[in-house]
């Protein structure tokens, strides 16, 4: 189930919640396990929980991208013959073009061995099958601006605001606040349009960056 990207540069697709799978390849059980994750701390929490409740298989092999571009990635063997299943995983990732997002393949060993490319084919089809019954949604990237104005400038700075799909909240004293979150491609446009609308009145400020 997927929700259509706004098409904004800003966007991009992550996975709702967590999905699992399981398929049986010669008798060795592969639990496909994707998670939605927000840093690599969380993706490594994740990976420690399914340790734990898995304690008896015999491995516990990954990958995760995050960001935008989704190129702050790590992949993970386990004990796997080098490149036969974190980055089968990973490029499973890389082709549904999805981030900020986990996937585990959890194995257990039945006794069959499956050889360097059944092992690669074995992992990529157990993420694929979770990728395949997940749930997407986009993100879009936003920035933090404070945009202060008279009360005379309130249409104008609402209406500037509406134009690039921020989401604001109006504080209303001796002056009005917005407190808003602009798309990051938007930012530089709304600042110059502040002054611009308002012949100078208006002001912002930007609060630290948090990326």
């Amino acid at each position: 189930m997927t929700t259509d990207l706004t098409g904004s540069p800003d966007a991009y697709w992550t996975v709702v919640g967590e999905t699992r799978t399981e398929i049986t390849i010669k008798k060795s059980v592969f639990i496909g396990c994707l998670f939605h994750v927000a840093s690599k701390a969380d993706a490594l929490a994740h990976v420690a929980s399914l340790r734990a409740e898995h304690y008896d298989a015999a491995h516990h092999c990954y990958a995760y991208r995050l960001g935008h571009d989704g190129q702050d990635f790590r992949t993970a063997d386990d004990g796997e013959p080098s490149g036969t299943a974190g980055k089968p995983i990973l490029f499973c990732l890389q082709r549904a073009n999805v981030s900020d997002v986990l996937c585990v393949v959890v194995r257990f060993f039945g006794g069959v061995k499956l050889g360097t490319g059944g092992l690669a084919r074995a992992y990529a089809e157990a993420a694929q099958s979770a990728l395949e019954i997940c749930e997407r949604r986009s993100i879009e990237r936003m920035r933090k601006v404070s945009v202060f104005c008279t009360y005379d400038d309130v249409s104008r700075m609402t209406s500037l605001l509406d134009d690039v799909g921020a989401i604001y909240t109006p504080i209303y004293s001796d002056a009005v606040i917005f407190e808003a979150e602009v798309p990051l491609s938007a930012v530089d446009h709304v600042i110059a349009q502040v002054s611009e609308r308002t012949n100078g009145r208006a002001g912002y400020t930007l609060p630290p960056s948090e990326e």
